[in-house]
C-alpha cells in the first residue's frame, strides 16, 4: 500500500524533514531521518537535495535538540534586527520555522556573530534553556575556532592581549593563534576566542600589523576572488547543561573562502 502526502500551504517550503517533523512530532529525528533514506530513488535523492540545502530565506540546521537548535549564519546576514537588517536577519528565520512547527515557546540566540561572519549561532529554546546556555557564553565556558586570512607570512602561533574597546572603556581580550596555512603575502589562521569582546579578532589583529582579508572596517584588503570579510567560525564545543554532556558542532569552511586559498596556492583540509 502507497501513501501519498500532499503538502499544505503551512508547510510549503520547509524541507522534508521538518515535514515529518510537524507530522509526527513524537518521533526522534534520529527516526525520522532513517525514514527518509528507506524512501526509493529518485525520490530519496530529491529528498537528500532538501535536507542538505534549504531554501532562499530558510534555516540550515547544524544541530538540533529538545533545548537548543544550533543554525548556520551565512556572511552578510545579521543574528538579530538592526539597521540596514530589519526585513531579514537569522533571529527572524529561526522563529518563522519554529512559527510554522506550531512550537510552543520562543527562541533566541545567546551569543552572535558579526554580519560579515559565517558559522553556528546557538538558539536556546524557551526562557531557561536560553539562560542557561547564555551563562555559559558569559562565562567564557564555550570553546570557539574560528578561520581567518590575515594579511603578512606570520609563522608559528601566539596569544593576543590587546585591549578591545567595549562599552566606552578598554576591555581586556585573549585570542589564541596558530598559523595553518601560509603563501602569497597571506596567513590562514586558527584562532581560539577567550574572550567575547565585539569585534575582538578583528581589532586585534588589525592592532598587530595583520589585519583580517575583506576588512573595510580595519583596513584589510581584498585578494582576487573575495568578497566578504574572510571570517568563519568552524567549531563550538560545550557541555550540555541539560544531558551533562560535551556538544560539539563543526561547520566546514564555506566554498567561496576555500576557492580563495585555492587561488593563492595555500593548502587547507
Amino acid at each position: 500500500m502507497t501513501t501519498e502526502w500532499n503538502l499544505t500551504d503551512k508547510e510549503d517550503g520547509l524541507t522534508a524533514l521538518e515535514v515529518l517533523r510537524g507530522r509526527i512530532p513524537a518521533a526522534p529525528d534520529s527516526y525520522l531521518r532513517q525514514l527518509l533514506r528507506r524512501i526509493p530513488p529518485p525520490a530519496s535523492r530529491r529528498l537528500e537535495e532538501l535536507l542538505a540545502s534549504p531554501p532562499a530565506g530558510g534555516v540550515e540546521i547544524l544541530f538540533e535538540s529538545r533545548e537548543l537548535l544550533v543554525a548556520f549564519k551565512t556572511a552578510g546576514l545579521a543574528t538579530h534586527r538592526g539597521k540596514g537588517h530589519e526585513e531579514d536577519n537569522l533571529l527572524d528565520r529561526v522563529r518563522d520555522l519554529m512559527k510554522k512547527r506550531r512550537a510552543p515557546f520562543m527562541v533566541a540566540p545567546v551569543h552572535r556573530l558579526d554580519a560579515g561572519t559565517s558559522g553556528p549561532v546557538l538558539f536556546g529554546k524557551g526562557r531557561r534553556a536560553a539562560g542557561l546556555f547564555g551563562k555559559l557564553f558569559m562565562e567564557d565556558l564555550v570553546e570557539k575556532i574560528y578561520l581567518g586570512l590575515a594579511v603578512g607570512e606570520i609563522t608559528g602561533g601566539g596569544l593576543l592581549t590587546s585591549p578591545v574597546p567595549a562599552k566606552g572603556k578598554e576591555k581586556e581580550a585573549r585570542t589564541g593563534f596558530s598559523v595553518l596555512s601560509s603563501g602569497g603575502g597571506f596567513s590562514l589562521l586558527e584562532l581560539h576566542l577567550q574572550s567575547g569582546r565585539t569585534h575582538q579578532i578583528r581589532r586585534q589583529l588589525a592592532d598587530a600589523g595583520h589585519p583580517l582579508t575583506g576588512d573595510r572596517r580595519y583596513g584589510g584588503p581584498f585578494p582576487p576572488g573575495l568578497d566578504r570579510l574572510f571570517l568563519h567560525c568552524r567549531r563550538l564545543a560545550l557541555q550540555d547543561p541539560f544531558t551533562g554532556e560535551p556538544l560539539i558542532v563543526e561547520s566546514p569552511l564555506p566554498e567561496n573562502l576555500a576557492s580563495v586559498l585555492h587561488s593563492l596556492g595555500m593548502e587547507f583540509s
